[in-house]
């Protein structure tokens, strides 16, 4: 499902435990990190996709999470050329985006990368609330700011953390790039 303009409706996922640190997994056979996403399918709400693209991709149901917020209105990015499928019709440019902010309510146990027939991830970790918005490939870095920016303040009350501004993208540590903490599916 591909919009007059372009871009394809999508559900974005942030995934927050009680440390105010956030999901982040890598694509399954890659090098890219990311938040869980997953376009919407015809028929459903952007609610209802987010739940079946978090038990496709994490093996969470409704029942392990609490939605505590989301994005108001589509956020947009646009895929690099080279991304772009010339000769499908329509023609996809990018993804539009409903963020949404989930609390982790059950034991960290009920991850399951490998829940779904197509598993999307292999390896994840908890992270630092700012570390996806600079790590994540670079034409997801501004949608992944902007929906961060938007949970902040939320995620600093919740928390009782100071989270500070999203950092400059020239911030993102090579050091910080260690296997520590990963989990595998």
């Amino acid at each position: 499902m591909i919009d007059v303009d372009g871009y394809r409706p999508n559900v974005g996922i942030v995934l927050l435990n009680t440390d105010g640190r956030l999901f982040w997994a890598r694509r399954i056979n890659r090098d890219g990190w990311q938040f869980p996403q997953g376009g919407m399918h015809s028929d459903e709400t952007p609610l209802e996709a987010m739940y079946r693209e978090l038990e496709e991709e994490t093996g969470l149901a409704a029942r392990h999470v609490e939605v505590l917020a989301t994005t108001r209105g589509w956020l947009r990015y646009k895929l690099p050329h080279r991304y772009i499928r010339q000769h499908q019709h329509p023609l996809c440019i990018g993804q539009k985006q409903v963020w949404f902010l989930l609390k982790l309510v059950s034991a960290e146990d009920a991850l399951r990368l490998d829940a779904g027939d197509k598993p999307e991830f292999d390896i994840w970790r908890w992270v630092d609330f700012w570390y996806p918005a600079v790590h994540v490939v670079n034409f997801k870095r501004q949608v992944y700011e902007r929906a961060l920016r938007h949970f902040a303040p939320l995620v600093e009350g919740m928390c009782s953390v100071e989270l500070g501004n999203a950092p400059p993208r020239a911030a993102a540590d090579a050091a910080d790039r260690s296997p520590q903490g990963w989990r595998a599916a």
